[in-house]
Parts: structure tokens; sequence; C-alpha cells
């Protein structure tokens, strides 16, 4: 019987959605006291996920310059002759 009644509380947290890893509760809210719809979350996460992937393409496109700077650099440095030779 304790069996059973255990494994009913377990399911019912499962399923709540203010249930996260390690059976702590967290309110998901928007800051302003209110609790997200699901709507309002999976807009919130697609979100999210577009300012990462745009943070991930800005620092790509930043090491890219870096390389293609450096490569120039070395290029030109081994490009040259030194000073006082013919």
């Amino acid at each position: 019987m304790a069996m059973r009644c255990a494994l009913t509380s377990l399911s019912a947290r499962l399923q709540s959605p203010a249930v996260v890893a390690g059976g702590t509760r967290r309110l998901l809210s928007d800051g302003k006291g209110r609790v997200l719809s699901e709507e309002e979350r999976a807009k919130e996460n697609v979100y999210i996920q577009k300012m990462e992937r745009e943070r991930q393409e800005k620092l790509k496109k930043k090491l890219e310059q870096e390389k293609g700077e450096a490569e120039k650099a070395k290029s030109g440095a081994d490009g040259k002759k030194p000073e006082g030779t013919n």
C-alpha cells in the first residue's frame, strides 16, 4: 500500500510543470510574479535559442576575421626581405 501511494505521489509530481530535476519546485514566471503558460514558455525558449544562435554567429565571424588578419600579417612578414640584404 505504501509503495502504491509513493508511486502515485511521484507520478503526480513529475507531471507538474513546476517540478525540476531533483524534485525541487520552481515557479516558471516572467519576473513579475505571474506564472507563464506553456505557450509563453515555448515562445521564450524560441527567443532564447534565436539570441544564442545570433551570438554564436557573431562570435564565429569575429574569429574568422581575426584568423584572416593573423594570416595576412604572417604572409606579409614572410614576403618582406630583411633590411640590409639585396
